[in-house]
């Protein structure tokens, strides 16, 4: 009797179909769950907890996460990539309360003799914070480069420096009772911010390895 051929058999090509089908859907599986494994939407959440456990080290890790946060793609979990995004949102911060505090001393008509000196020793202060905040930012990025001990402990002292001129800029205006309350929360409000905002900085940058 002559052997079943399996091309002819219809019931041996339902197997094969059968089988053919259940590799594909594997495969498809497959596929979709790597994609889902790689996806943008995993990567976020994976990146922001990176941001957030590294803020948690920070002076104030709240105001850490709220301005890293939505750069979480850039910053990714490379710990120089974070650095790097917080001195530039620091010195983008930093620029903005240098020009409201020099749009303020142009307001000359409604500002006192002593209000005026105050506010010029807090300009200076804030534009010595600007190139130090610059000099850490330029530093950073080429801290692939030789030297990186050396490097890593000028840009901790230039970050430092920075946040004491900010200090000193917002104790000009609490000493003495010379300047306003008004201008006082102007300045205060600006100055405060980047303070804080090169504190979390300089917490950051104390955690590199070299």
């Amino acid at each position: 009797m002559a052997a079943a051929n399996p091309l002819t058999n219809p019931l041996s090509s339902h197997v094969l179909m059968g089988l053919l089908s259940l590799l594909f859907m594997i495969s498809t599986l497959h596929t979709a769950l790597a994609a889902s494994s790689t996806s943008p939407g995993n990567n976020i959440h994976t990146y922001e907890n990176y941001i957030k456990t590294s803020c948690n080290s920070t002076t104030y890790p709240a105001l850490c996460y709220k301005s890293l946060s939505p750069y979480a793609f850039k910053i990714k979990e490379n710990p120089h990539n974070i650095c790097k995004t917080a001195l530039s949102r620091t010195l983008k911060a930093a620029r903005n309360a240098s020009s409201t505090v020099k749009g303020l001393s142009r307001q000359t008509a409604g500002l006192t003799r002593l209000e005026a000196a105050v506010i010029k020793d807090c300009i200076v202060n804030l534009g010595n914070s600007l190139d130090e905040l610059k000099q850490s930012l330029n530093a950073l990025k080429h801290l692939n480069d030789s030297n990186n001990a050396v490097q890593l402990e000028n840009i901790k002292t230039w970050v430092s420096a920075a946040l004491i001129d900010e200090h000193t800029c917002m104790d000009g205006f609490e000493e003495g009772g010379w300047v306003s309350a008004a201008v006082k929360n102007k300045i205060r409000n600006s100055v405060v911010k980047i303070a804080w905002l090169t504190s979390n900085a300089l917490c950051l940058i104390n955690n590199l390895k070299h």
